[in-house]
């Protein structure tokens, strides 16, 4: 006997509304439930470990850079290693997720990257510091394929793009509240203690960090087959499944290597990679520095009004998301939503790989730049939701697609983002280009697909 499953009703661009008309009050106040202890603190959690990455190239044009001794690559290669350490500490996470209590993991490793950004403010070299950005990658590696199993085992597939719109708020916050970490720690702190600012960044950094971790174990849900019984009781969770099993989820389930080959063998599995990919070296202008090496050559700023000014970008990047998670929930759909976010995204890059244009075109250009990862949540949705019925499947390709597309990442701004080229990266932008109009080709592939399959 099959359950037939019920589907969001249609509605007009204009009828925005939180809840869909066949959930119950008992499920709307679970719902409401629910998004009060996931989504705060996915936001900061995802705040702090945006803030606990970026803040290396704010610190890098805050005086690190010459303190250190840097005179080529360095910057890039740093990149590189944090990068390595967030593919490898996701390997593991593979199998994990649907074995260990998520309330512990995600915690957990919010402790130890606070821990290793503390160690940052005392590095004398190269290699030590190299050594503590994989330990940075390492640790929060699998915090955001795990936020996604989250939303994926609470939410139906309607729920989660503009949850996770919120929560991805996170990246552009971070980054933002980096540089105005930089900024304040270069013009208060500069020597105090003994200290120069950027290594002051590094320590407040960390204090905001752990103790955000410590309280997630304290307000995260698990899942619904491993749920924190501080939080939610019996009859929560029943409900939270009854709702997911009446629209076709599955909740519970765990890795298996028969489970494995099975998604090996469908194409879309490695359609989902390449898509992925495509978003990872479509978006990478987001984390190369660029803007602010530019801003540093304009010869005209201090270091703290260039970690200042660095902030408008990412401060522009909160709208992007906002919008184009709730216009892929309510109005536009995944494939469309991409496709908007990437042509904007694709007009500042035009102009990043012309170059030769008034200063004005080329800030208007950086202003676009968070337009790149502003659909992260859609398409991170829109895996969520095509595998609904199977948690360890979910649980498997989040990570593993997640993993190989980050991997890409490790060494191709090594190849185009060269740091002695900057802040005139022609063959970087171009290569972002390159990606990101292939993106936008790729997502109405999938949308036609899945169209045809339904």
């Amino acid at each position: 006997m099959t359950t037939k499953t019920s589907s969001p009703e249609k509605r007009k661009w204009y009828q925005i509304q939180w809840f869909q008309p066949q959930d119950t009050p008992r499920e709307r106040k679970l719902i409401n439930k629910l998004d009060l202890l996931i989504v705060p603190y996915a936001f900061l959690a995802y705040w702090v470990k945006y803030m606990d990455q970026s803040n290396l190239n704010n610190a890098y044009v805050a005086g690190l850079k010459e303190d250190l001794g840097f005179q080529g690559n360095e910057l890039v290669q740093l990149q590189t290693m944090y990068i390595i350490g967030a593919v490898l500490g996701q390997i593991p996470f593979m199998f994990l997720f649907t074995y260990v209590p998520m309330h512990w993991v995600i915690p957990f490793l919010d402790v130890a990257w606070g821990i290793f950004t503390l160690l940052q403010y005392r590095v004398t070299g190269f290699a030590e510091l190299a050594a503590y950005r994989f330990l940075v990658g390492w640790f929060e590696a699998a915090f955001f394929p795990a936020m996604h199993y989250i939303f994926g085992a609470w939410y139906r597939s309607d729920e989660i793009a503009r949850r996770g719109g919120v929560f991805y708020l996170g990246l552009t916050l971070g980054t933002l509240t980096a540089g105005l970490i930089q900024a304040g720690a270069s013009q208060r702190l500069e020597g105090v203690k003994g200290l120069a600012g950027w290594r002051w960044m590094y320590i407040i950094c960390a204090l905001i960090t752990i103790p955000i971790g410590i309280i997630g174990y304290f307000v995260l849900p698990g899942t619904p087959d491993r749920p924190n019984g501080l939080l939610l009781s019996e009859e929560d969770v029943a409900v939270a499944k009854e709702r997911l099993q009446r629209d076709g989820h599955v909740t519970e389930g765990k890795f298996s290597w028969k489970g494995l080959a099975k998604i090996a063998k469908t194409w879309h599995f490695w359609g989902l990679i390449l898509f992925d990919v495509l978003f990872w070296n479509g978006s990478i202008n987001t984390s190369t520095g660029g803007y602010l090496l530019w801003i540093k050559s304009l010869g005209r700023f201090s270091k703290a009004r260039v970690n200042e000014l660095g902030t408008i970008s990412p401060a522009l990047g909160i709208f992007y998301t906002v919008a184009i998670c709730f216009a892929s929930d309510l109005v536009l759909g995944p494939a469309w939503a991409i496709t908007v976010a990437h042509v904007w995204n694709i007009i500042g890059l035009i102009i990043q790989v012309i170059w030769e244009v008034p200063e004005g075109a080329l800030w208007f250009s950086f202003m676009t730049t968070y337009s790149a990862v502003a659909m992260s949540s859609v398409l991170y949705g829109w895996v969520n939701s095509q595998l609904k019925a199977a948690p360890a499947e979910r649980a498997f390709t989040l990570v593993l697609i997640n993993t190989v597309a980050q991997s890409t990442t490790a060494w191709t701004p090594l190849l185009v983002f060269k740091t002695v080229e900057g802040p005139r990266f022609t063959k970087g932008y171009s290569f972002v280009l390159a990606n990101a109009v292939c993106l936008i080709g790729m997502a109405h592939v999938l949308r036609i697909y899945l169209a045809k399959k339904e």
